[in-house]
């Protein structure tokens, strides 16, 4: 009938919808249609926290969290952004969390953190930034978590971090490190994680890990080192975990033991000297080998191939 028909036809869709538009007065926005190209605008300013991932954005206005004051959480992880304007950050003061995991970042305007105060957690991992700029961290008071694995970093600069006082976890796993500078980690006295796995690090600077005597967890394995600085760890005196598997070492040093819980240790697949000075460090220290199974002895050849832990705690060494 020609009334039915006229009501089939107001119901269809004008045509197609925008995908993953806004609701009013919502506080939380989530997108992650993998066709979006272009910022989702029309934003009600209430909006505490967005979330545009997995989608094909590949650039943003200055202008794209204009009228959004009380943003607190920005996540726009897995995008193709290649870059992001100097100013779009100044219209969000309260912003708290940025997350902008795999995207293709080669760089970041000098300014793009001025007026952001508050971020506490800011997440580069999986871009392409081969240089940090002191500018970038120069404005992050209360910055306590920076996650910069997996780019293309080949140095660290020293003193880059210092404005960093509140920083308690800074990732810089799987880059290109193949040195630390001196100061390299100077004005992190809160930090209490750091992971440097994965990069080429043949050594470290003796007083690499005087700046940041809270540190509890100590991420080295994977690099390239073959010997470690006499005392290295001894400001580390509140050292909970120390990986240093896999690397090329063949003595070892330890943090002074402290009391507490013992220090958890991976010192697996490196090629261990089993002679007194490493055997008697072990028994001293008494650390916890978390895979004692694979730390094994490459000589002298009357304990090749043995466990490291098992000739360290036998009575005959004659150490």
């Amino acid at each position: 009938p020609p009334l039915l028909l006229l009501l089939l036809l107001l119901l269809l869709p004008l045509g197609p919808a925008a995908p993953c538009s806004p609701q009013p007065n919502a506080t939380h926005f989530i997108c992650t249609e993998p066709t979006l190209s272009t910022f989702p605008s029309g934003l009600p300013t209430t909006t505490l926290a967005i979330s545009v991932e997995f989608t094909a954005l590949a650039a943003l206005l200055p202008t794209a969290l204009a009228g959004l004051p009380q943003l607190q959480e920005l996540h726009l992880s897995s995008n193709r952004l290649a870059t992001l304007p100097e100013g779009l950050l100044h219209p969000v003061p309260t912003l708290r969390v940025l997350d902008l995991t795999d995207n293709l970042l080669a760089d970041l305007p000098a300014g793009i953190f001025t007026g952001n105060g508050h971020l506490q957690h800011l997440v580069l991992q999986g871009n392409q930034l081969q240089a940090l700029q002191p500018a970038w961290f120069q404005h992050l008071p209360q910055l306590h978590w920076l996650n910069l694995a997996a780019n293309a970093l080949v140095e660290v600069p020293p003193a880059v971090f210092h404005p960093l006082h509140s920083l308690r976890s800074l990732d810089l796993s799987r880059n290109r490190l193949a040195s630390l500078a001196p100061g390299a980690l100077a004005g992190l006295r809160a930090l209490r994680r750091l992971d440097l796995e994965g990069n080429r690090l043949g050594t470290l600077p003796p007083a690499t890990f005087e700046p940041v005597p809270a540190l509890r967890f100590l991420f080295l394995q994977g690099n390239e080192l073959r010997a470690l600085p006499a005392g290295i760890f001894v400001p580390l005196r509140h050292l909970r975990v120390l990986d240093l598997a896999h690397n090329r070492l063949q003595a070892l040093e330890l943090p002074l033991r402290s009391p507490g819980p013992a220090l958890d240790l991976d010192i697996s697949g490196n090629p261990w000297v089993c002679e007194c000075p490493l055997l008697a460090l072990l028994r001293r220290a008494a650390p916890r080998l978390t895979t004692a199974r694979d730390t094994l002895c490459a000589s002298p050849t009357r304990y090749r191939g043995q466990e490291v832990a098992a000739v360290s705690q036998a009575g005959d060494t004659g150490c």
